[in-house]
């Protein structure tokens, strides 16, 4: 059990890989403590990971609001006696579109909640943290460093890479602290965005979806596409002791798509 007795802050948590987060959190032994815009979605999360309601508590946050992420580091605190990693899922993911045809003031929109609010949220872990030392997990973007051909994200990729940027300054400042901030960079990852896209290019083209998704799985080293549940089986790792020695560090989860 990677986090027994482990109290974890996950942002984000819907029904894709902020969900499988909480859940490997709490598969692993640990306190899952749930934060998203949508109650309605905490709540359906919370209940299909831990019915008993016994090591999951959640809140509704936007990431962009401090005083909202100041409330749910507060729950944690209450509720399980502190904070031991925070994973960072929430982000604006669903604006597409590139350099030509770019809205910067959604784009400062998008740096707000993805760059800005994984700060706001961290730092309002810090007090909890430095208590005992701790991990925060930051779930980056394969796009951040190559961009893929099928959809152009240049607004998420830019957000996504300038917290990598971060992540490095932040592993210097709070070291001392035995604080550790690491990044997981997911590629093609299977879960419901990329089964949206699948579907959706699948209409588009007139194939069957496994066609489409057998042409994103070639290009891989293993023969299959990265799942949500191994993007969270990486977090659950960066946030556990077993990884007491690693900080400052970007770990891509992408079946060998891109290596460096």
């Amino acid at each position: 059990m990677l986090l027994r007795g482990k109290t974890v802050v996950v942002s984000g948590v819907g029904a894709g890989l902020g969900h499988q987060v909480a859940a490997t959190v709490v598969r692993d032994g640990g306190n899952a403590v749930l934060g998203a815009r949508t109650e309605a979605n905490l709540a359906k999360s919370a209940a299909e990971i831990d019915p008993g309601g016994t090591r999951t508590a959640y809140l509704p946050t936007d990431i962009s609001d401090e005083g909202q992420c100041l409330a749910l580091a507060a729950l944690a605190q209450e509720r399980f006696g502190g904070v031991d990693a925070v994973v960072h899922v929430a982000a604006w993911d669903s604006y597409f579109g590139g350099i030509e045809d770019a809205d910067f003031g959604t784009w400062q929109q998008i740096l707000d909640v993805n760059l800005l609010g994984t700060l706001r949220m961290t730092r309002a872990c810090l007090p909890a943290l430095k208590e005992r030392g701790g991990s925060v997990v930051i779930i980056g973007t394969q796009s951040a460093i190559a961009a893929p051909n099928e959809v152009q994200q240049a607004a998420y990729a830019a957000s996504k890479g300038a917290l990598t940027s971060a992540m490095y300054s932040m592993a210097r400042e709070l070291g001392p602290h035995r604080i550790r901030v690491n990044t997981v960079l997911p590629g093609w990852m299977w879960g419901p965005p990329v089964q949206a896209f699948v579907t959706f290019a699948a209409h588009s083209e007139g194939v069957p979806e496994a066609e489409v998704r057998a042409r994103l799985a070639e290009r891989m080293a293993l023969p299959d596409l990265a799942t949500d549940g191994d993007v969270a089986d990486a977090a659950a790792f960066l946030a556990s002791d077993r990884a007491r020695a690693i900080t400052g560090q970007s770990l891509l989860v992408n079946a060998g798509e891109v290596m460096r």
